[in-house]
Order: structure tokens, then sequence, then C-alpha cells
């Protein structure tokens, strides 16, 4: 497997909600009536990233496959030095299932250990799109913790993971 690159979030690249969008298309097709809706939170997170490059768009990176954009990650250190927190952990379709979602992750878990912080927390859904990302957190030595029902559809869960790091 080819490591990816990694580049800082700029205003001259695609928008992230473009790659949420994508990478999500099957899940909102398969259940649009509880995942249509998340299309608004990913556009504000959009508009949060571009607006604030020196603090949200800094905690964004995206991933390359030598000239192909793979994905992008996102990362919240601010309850450092005792917890990070991944956020969107997205890979494109087409580069699925090839090891770029580790990548990332482990990308967040280097920054997170400069930055000196203790632990990360991730969180993903139990609704079965979400299976691959169970078990690459879970390979990553993430610990499930918690789960929780989700709001918008008390029948899927949220799935909480963390792994001490510092």
């Amino acid at each position: 497997m080819r490591p990816i690159s990694i580049a800082t979030f700029e205003l001259n690249v695609p928008s992230v909600t473009v790659g949420l969008c994508q990478s999500y298309a099957d899940l909102i097709k398969s259940d649009p009536i509880h995942w249509k809706h998340e299309e608004n939170n990913w556009n504000e997170f959009d508009r949060d990233a571009f607006s604030n490059p020196e603090t949200v768009g800094a905690c964004v990176f995206l991933s390359w496959n030598g000239r192909e954009l793979v994905g992008f990650a996102s990362f919240d250190p601010r309850q450092r030095p005792l917890c990070g927190i991944i956020g969107h952990n997205c890979i494109l379709p087409e580069f699925r299932g090839k090891g770029f979602g580790k990548q990332q992750v482990d990308e967040i878990l280097d920054r997170f250990m400069i930055l000196k912080i203790q632990t990360c927390k991730v969180t993903t859904n139990d609704n079965p799109f979400f299976v691959p990302a169970q078990r690459m957190y879970k390979s990553c030595g993430f610990q499930e913790i918690s789960r929780e029902l989700w709001e918008g559809d008390k029948t899927q869960c949220i799935i909480h993971y963390r792994k001490r790091i510092g």
C-alpha cells in the first residue's frame, strides 16, 4: 500500500462537503429519512472550516494518493491535554478498503502526541454502513466504552471509542 500524503486544508481545494456527500452517498440512499438532513451539518462544517482557516480549518487535512484526492479528516484538540477528538474520517468510495482511513487516524494520533494529548476519543454509528469504521478503530487500538441511542433514529446507536495515547 502506498502511503498517503497529507496536505493542509486550503481554500483552493474542493469543499469538504463534496467529500462528505460522496463518502456518505450510499448511506443517504439506503436511509434518506434518517441521514439526508445530515447534509445540513456537513455544509455548516464546510462553512466553518473555510471561514476560520486558523482554527477549525487548521484541524482539517486532505489526503492524497499521488495526485488523486483520497479523503480528508478532522480533529478537535481543544480539550488538551486530557483529550483530543477525531471528527470526520472520510475516504472517497473508490479508495475504501486500502488502509487510507487508518493512515488518516495515525496522522491524527501523531498530531495529538505532539500536542501531548493523553486520550483520543472517536464516535461512529452502529448502522451497517459504519462496520468498516468500527473494525478500523478497533484495529487502531481503540476500545468501545459506551453506546447511546442516536437522536436521529432511536433504532441506531452512537458508539463511543477511546484510546490512551500519552
